[in-house]
């Protein structure tokens, strides 16, 4: 994959991971069900009205809160093509990369995109194109190795892929 392109769903600081996957779900680890209950707790009509390859943008530390893959997993099911945030709690940051979710950090982009808007995204780049309103932003390319796990669908993936 190597770009996304999608309306944006906007979200402020600390979208916790409670909010993210509520705890109640978390008695399955099925990413189709995870999925059906995403940001449900923030945002009762996530589901609704998302659409396949839709972006999250937040503001500050995006997935703060506890630990749990199912957070980055519910967002990635959900069909959410990539989330930008200012910045992403460290834990959440390696989850999403280690399940093959794109993520990227843009404070620019996180304070200038809109929630409707439609965005672009060249993971090859960084770059971040707000189509709706013709602006576009340099967030942080992602490293080969990342792009390579990202495109096998997360690091578990990618490792038996890659086995000598």
């Amino acid at each position: 994959m190597d770009n996304a392109k999608g309306h944006v769903l906007k979200y402020g600081d600390n979208v916790d991971t409670d909010v993210i996957i509520p705890a109640r779900y978390l008695n399955s680890s099925d990413p189709a069900e995870l999925a059906q209950h995403c940001m449900e707790d923030i945002d009762k009509d996530f589901t609704k009205k998302m659409n396949k390859g839709d972006i999250i943008v937040a503001a500050k530390n995006f997935g703060c809160g506890s630990s749990r893959e199912h957070a980055p997993i519910s967002i990635k099911a959900s069909g959410i093509s990539c989330v930008i945030a200012e910045t992403f709690a460290r834990i959440f940051y390696r989850n999403a990369i280690n399940i093959g979710l794109p993520i990227i950090e843009c404070p620019e982009a996180s304070k200038g995109i809109d929630d409707g808007d439609e965005v672009e995204i060249d993971f090859n780049t960084g770059i971040i194109t707000d189509i709706t309103k013709g602006t576009t932003y340099q967030g942080q390319a992602f490293p080969e190795f990342m792009q390579k796990i990202i495109a096998a669908e997360g690091l578990v993936n990618y490792i038996n892929e890659n086995k000598k």
